[in-house]
Parts: structure tokens; C-alpha cells; sequence
């Protein structure tokens, strides 16, 4: 019997042992385990560029939504391309041509040090860095004149990182839209950022008062500026209402987009 064993093939062997044997099923679990793990790598590769297309076509979704262009059923690649996408380094408010804007995108998500400075405060709960780098959106009208500036906004609220854009009208100051693409809060509460009665309340809005001083609040009570500055914080949602408030005072501030806003409002762009 020992002899008919040995002559016969490795595969037949093992075809021939019981069921339960434990040498043929941890070999059946590893081999199916190796099989799935090429099926879904080799799904998760064919489909990258369908995903990240579907990603692309999120964020220009949300910038129509924002500057209030987007509806339903219309094409947002060319809806998009009305848009002029600008890389904006932020220290100095100007646009800068070093990064090209096709790349910038993916460059910026690769965490590259050129890319980012560090901050001795961090209001918005960047994780102590700072992106010195934007990709900005300008909307200009038929004559050619600036319509609606939209920016990138993003900062920490109470379980995640709140990414999104807020909307300005053609002086820097007046709000048009806020709204945010990707965030994790709690559902029914700090999750309220995304309702539309809550985001309709940045509509018309002011950020700098006569002064120029930064004035614009996310509260449970108006601050001593006035109702123009004043969006009531979401209800039973304090610590993302703060993050919100945080967030967007960070970003249109000097640290943020303040001299881009800055160079808007004296027509310099």
C-alpha cells in the first residue's frame, strides 16, 4: 500500500486524504485566502482610476453646489470647466505657477514637507500643520468680472476632520455658501453641518465688519457685531458648532486666506 502511495502524484495524494484532514484544510484555507486576496487586489487596481474620477467629480459637484450653479442631471465637467482653478500661496495672496494645476491635486495629498508649514497655534485642529499651498475656484460672469470666489476649507470638529468650501461674493467679504463634502460627525446632530436649512443660514452673511476685523461667529447668541456676522450654532451639537467657528475664522484669517481676500477686495486680482 506504502509503495502505490509513492508512486502516485503529489496532487492525487493530497486529493486522496479525508476530509478532515488538517494538513488539507489549512492548505484549502490558505490557497482560497491567496486567490481572494488577488481577486481584490486586482479589482481594487482596475478600479482606482473609476474611483478617483468619482472623487474628482464629488469635490466639482460640491463646488457648483456652493456657488449655487449645480443642478440636477447637468454635466459637471462642463459645468466645472467655467471655473478658473488657481494655486494660491497663501502667505502672499497671489497665485504662483510653480505647480501645475492638473498635478497639484494629488501632489498636495502626498503630504510632501515642501507643501505645508508648521503652526505655533492650531485653532482648526490641522494636527499642527498647515497647507501653504490652495487650490482656489474664481467664477467670473459674462462681462468678466469676478462672480463668486470659492475656497477650500477644512478643520476639526468633534470625531473628524470636516472638509469643505465656503462661497464669496466678488468683494471677499460677503458669504455666498458654506458646505462641507466629507465628514464624520454625529448623525442628527454635529452631522447637521450638511442640512440645507442650516447651510442656507451662510447666505448673506458678512466676514469683516467696516473696520476689517474679523467678525464672523458661529454661536449660540448674535455677537456684539451683529446679526450680519451671526450663525446660530447647531443645537445639542456645541463642540462641532465650535470646530465649525474655528475653522472658518482660521481659514479666512491672516494665517489662512486673509491676503488673498485682501488683494480681492483693492481689485488686485
Amino acid at each position: 500500500m506504502s509503495d502505490t502511495n509513492a508512486n502516485k502524484g503529489f496532487i492525487r495524494r493530497f486529493l486522496d486524504m479525508p476530509p478532515d484532514s488538517t494538513v488539507k484544510t489549512v492548505t484549502v484555507a490558505v490557497v482560497l485566502c491567496l486567490v481572494a486576496s488577488m481577486v481584490v487586489s486586482a479589482a481594487a487596481v482596475s478600479l482606482r482610476p473609476v474611483q478617483d474620477l468619482n472623487r474628482l467629480r464629488d469635490k466639482q459637484r460640491n463646488v457648483l453646489e456652493v456657488a449655487g450653479v449645480y443642478e440636477p442631471g447637468m454635466d459637471i465637467a462642463e459645468a466645472f470647466s467655467d471655473f478658473e482653478p488657481h494655486v494660491l500661496e497663501l502667505a502672499t495672496g497671489e497665485f504662483t505657477d510653480q505647480y501645475e494645476i492638473d498635478t497639484f491635486e494629488e501632489l498636495a495629498t502626498s503630504g510632501d514637507p515642501a507643501l505645508v508649514r508648521a503652526l505655533d497655534e492650531d485653532p482648526a485642529g490641522l494636527g499642527g500643520t498647515q497647507q501653504i499651498f490652495q487650490m482656489v475656484y474664481i467664477l467670473r460672469d459674462d462681462a468678466g468680472a469676478i462672480d463668486k470666489v470659492v475656497l477650500p476649507i477644512e478643520g476639526y470638529g468633534l470625531w473628524s476632520t470636516l472638509y469643505g468650501f465656503i462661497a464669496l461674493e466678488e468683494n471677499g467679504n460677503d458669504i455666498y455658501g458654506l458646505q462641507f463634502y466629507q465628514q464624520g460627525e454625529t448623525p442628527g446632530l454635529g452631522a447637521e453641518v450638511d442640512n440645507p436649512r442650516w447651510k442656507a443660514l451662510w447666505n448673506g452673511k458678512k466676514l469683516r465688519d467696516e473696520d476689517g476685523a474679523l467678525q464672523i461667529t458661529v454661536a449660540k447668541q448674535p455677537p456684539a457685531a451683529g446679526q450680519d456676522y451671526y450663525i446660530d450654532a447647531l443645537a445639542g451639537a456645541t463642540l462641532t458648532s465650535r470646530g465649525v467657528d474655528n475653522l472658518v475664522r482660521f481659514w479666512m484669517g491672516e494665517q489662512g486666506y486673509g491676503p488673498f481676500l485682501e488683494r480681492l477686495k483693492a481689485g488686485e486680482i
